[in-house]
């Protein structure tokens, strides 16, 4: 084996990246629960990887027989009902993981100095991660995956001068066609795929560079032993690979629970309607984005005007590129913050719940009032942020990590 390694190494920098990114690679000893997530995200992705290359061999991209095909899959191909529920409830997973992975981050400060750059590629996975759920979204060909669709795709028509240019490039025709449905699906099985899997590999690479962070927010390339070692790192293999076992143990508990007794999950993971066939000339009911699109969707409907409206729901996502440059405060972590900051942190994460909820229902005066409140209140955290942040009256942070 020592033989054939070293034959490997003379070709290929095989070792140098295994110590580089796994063995000698030091991580903070005081990692905690949050710091599940980012692996979890890993193994998300590649659960929906190998479950849509699955898919694809039985999915006709067709109108005419796109939902048959999902049909097919689930009545008659074998274990075809298992991979397609892997699929479904994998994208709600992956949403899950990456709003905690998110979270965490905020928390602890993770978008500043020196990993501006490392949360700027985050972000970017998000967009990319949006991009790819909501093409996704489409392929079903059912009742909601049609309409749904055809109400966020119309928002681009809002944009002055190119919005109608636009839109009939996203659709391909001048409806929701046979062509949308192809290109959306070409894009879901190939391009996307391929920006996201390259972003997450610079994410990992612009990390390793710079190190992680902790929940103390102190940074231990600071202080090293006689070798260079960090005096508050470990090694992440075995220490760490090992502990993020176990969270992909608990993870899989919920997530085949869900898979097996509730992959609708009263329908917010599967809509009802999309258990029907799409229908150009039947609208149904209420028509609202999967679950994890209904906080800017909400954003977008408490703004009465739509071209605002569509403003104001872009411009809750590109706000959070500049967090990095928002926040002056010196201090990382939530453990050595102000007061206000955690209170502005609990009303933006509150405000963003709210929005979710009320996106995924029918509109009234009084949500419509709440939504518009919940909107303020999310975008009054960057305010807030910025104006509080740079003469902010924090903890001493201590030299060492804690436990």
């Amino acid at each position: 084996m020592n033989k054939l390694l070293n034959w490997v190494d003379e070709r290929f920098p095989l070792s140098s990246l295994w110590n580089d990114h796994m063995g000698q690679y030091y991580a903070p000893k005081n990692f905690n629960f949050w710091y599940f997530f980012g692996s979890l995200a890993l193994l998300v992705l590649v659960i929906q990887i190998v479950s849509g290359i699955f898919l694809t061999m039985h999915y006709k991209p067709d109108g005419a027989t796109a939902f048959a095909s999902v049909e097919y899959i689930m009545r008659d191909v074998p274990y075809g009902w298992l991979i397609r529920y892997m699929h479904s409830t994998g994208a709600s997973a992956f949403f899950i993981v990456v709003y905690l992975h998110m979270f965490r981050g905020l928390m602890y400060g993770s978008y500043k100095q020196p990993r501006e750059l490392i949360w700027l590629f985050g972000m970017f996975i998000y967009l990319a991660l949006m991009a790819e759920a909501f093409m996704g979204y489409l392929l079903p060909w059912g009742q909601m995956s049609f309409w749904g669709a055809q109400v966020i795709i119309s928002l681009f028509g809002a944009i002055p001068w190119i919005g109608d240019a636009l839109t009939l490039w996203i659709r391909g025709d001048y409806v929701i066609s046979d062509a949308t449905l192809n290109r959306f699906f070409a894009l879901h099985v190939i391009a996307l795929p391929f920006v996201l899997v390259g972003l997450i590999v610079a994410h990992i690479i612009a990390l390793h560079e710079v190190g992680s962070n902790n929940p103390d927010g102190v940074e231990i390339k600071k202080n090293k032993d006689e070798n260079g070692i960090p005096k508050d790192g470990i090694p992440f293999h075995p220490y760490y690979s090992v502990k993020d076992i176990v969270g992909v143990i608990v993870f899989l508990m919920f997530f085949v629970s869900v898979m097996f007794f509730a992959p609708e999950m009263g329908g917010y993971f599967l809509e009802h309607a999309n258990f029907v066939p799409a229908d150009a000339l039947k609208t149904p009911e209420h028509i609202a984005p999967v679950w994890y699109f209904t906080p800017f969707y909400a954003i977008l409907r408490a703004v009465p005007d739509k071209l605002l409206g569509v403003i104001a729901m872009f411009a809750s996502i590109a706000v959070l590129f500049v967090l990095p440059w928002i926040d002056r405060c010196k201090v990382k972590s939530i453990r050595y913050r102000a007061a206000i900051y955690k209170v502005n942190l609990a009303a933006f994460v509150v405000s963003f719940l709210v929005l979710g909820y009320l996106g995924m229902l029918p509109t009234t005066p009084g949500r419509t009032l709440v939504a518009q409140i919940a909107s303020i209140v999310y975008f009054g955290f960057f305010a807030v942020l910025w104006y509080t942040s740079k003469n902010e009256q924090t903890k001493p942070v201590p030299e060492r990590v804690t436990k």
